[in-house]
């Protein structure tokens, strides 16, 4: 069955090595099938001398396993799943920068020091709420004692209870706003005994790994939420390639993936596809999928590239070794044994060259035998021989 494959090929031979038959004289032909016969180009008979015989090795082509692959270009990617990006968690001016790019740092470290208005707004406001609360508390329980006293009714009482409520919510609120503009629970009880505004914001590593960018500068006036660092754990990466929509139909998470680093030559890369997208990038037409890539030794680095070779189900494939083929007139030939010391040269159809060998598609029936190496050999003597009119 004639199979055509456009894609580039990789072999994956059967279990029984390929074992090339010698020459013993011809053996009983399978019979030509009109199909067969119609597709058949015999260049004519060569007669050739039992010494030049001897320089040919003589087989039939062989069955082997044969896999499509698909080569694309890909890239290592840091893990998304492990990237921070820290922020500031207030309007200020940045007072102290403590990391640079490419440096390794801890959950916990300092990253930044910002001076704040907002915070000491803040702050302040949680002050006046606190003041608010305890004075509402202290009303509450002397209206409890002139209630006691029949100095005022039930409904004094009340209403103050009511007002020691709101302030307490007040003072819940503040404290919220606090912890969102960065301050820690400690921080809040230390501005809660002490009764000290301080306007500066640390701001902390919230996780290990490196630091890929510093978006900021000594000085330089940043607003709430913008990005201060981006970190990432890079002992885990992403090996990323954007297939084309035509070539990503048999993409599938579990698809096996072989890759190759242009930075780290000769080290092949083995592994699977953990994703595949479930859409096509309208911009591109490409089909992104990617495979986790475990980075021990941080020798994998975010954007480096790789080519990823995709492999396909391997399938049971007719082949012979390249020094078989007869390449003329852009045409492809193999010398046919026809007797003991005949040879006719015949038009076949071939596909990739697959590590010195070439996937046979038509042109020779079961049975058959070929030249399998000397076929240049033999063909120097079929020219000289049209030369000399024989």
């Amino acid at each position: 069955m004639t199979i055509k494959i456009s894609l580039p090929l990789r072999i994956a031979l059967a279990a029984l090595p390929i074992i090339f038959l010698g020459s013993c004289g011809n053996e009983p032909q399978a019979e030509e099938t009109e199909e067969v016969a119609a597709q058949r180009s015999d260049l004519g008979e060569v007669q050739i001398s039992p010494e030049l015989y001897k320089k040919l090795k003589i087989g039939q082509f062989q069955w082997a396993q044969v896999a499509d692959s698909m080569r694309v270009t890909g890239r290592v990617e840091a893990d998304e799943t492990r990237i921070a990006r820290i922020s500031a968690p207030v309007s200020g001016r940045i007072t102290e920068l403590e990391v640079i790019e490419g440096q390794t740092v801890k959950r916990g470290d300092l990253i930044a020091v910002i001076r704040s208005v907002e915070l000491s707004n803040a702050q302040s406001s949680f002050l006046r709420a606190l003041s608010q609360q305890q004075l509402a508390a202290r009303a509450v329980t002397r209206a409890k004692q002139l209630l006691d006293a029949d100095v005022i009714g039930s409904a004094e009482l009340q209403r103050r209870q009511a007002e020691l409520e709101q302030a307490t919510a007040d003072l819940a609120s503040a404290s919220e706003q606090l912890k969102v503009l960065g301050m820690t629970d400690e921080g809040i009880a230390a501005l809660k005994e002490k009764k000290t505004v301080n306007s500066v914001v640390p701001v902390y590593a919230t996780i290990t790994g490196t630091v890929l960018e510093r978006r900021v500068t000594i000085g330089q006036v940043v607003q709430a939420a913008e990005i201060v660092a981006v970190l990432a754990d890079l002992s885990h990466v992403w090996l990323v390639a954007d297939v084309p929509e035509q070539t990503a139909g048999s993409l599938a998470v579990g698809k096996e993936v072989k890759a190759e680093i242009a930075a780290l030559p000769g080290h092949e890369i083995s592994g699977t596809l953990s994703f595949v997208s479930a859409i096509v990038n309208p911009e591109t037409r490409t089909v992104r999928a990617r495979m986790n890539l475990p980075n021990p030794d941080r020798k994998y680095k975010p954007a480096m590239l790789a080519t990823m070779t995709l492999q396909e189900n391997a399938e049971r494939q007719r082949l012979i070794p390249s020094t078989a083929v007869v390449r003329e007139n852009n045409e492809d030939y193999l010398f046919v044994q026809t007797g003991p010391l005949h040879f006719a040269m015949r038009k076949v159809r071939l596909g990739d060259e697959i590590d010195g060998m070439r996937r046979l598609e038509d042109g020779v029936r079961p049975g058959e035998k070929i030249v399998l190496d000397g076929a240049f050999h033999l063909n120097n003597e079929r020219k000289q021989m049209a030369l000399r009119g024989k």
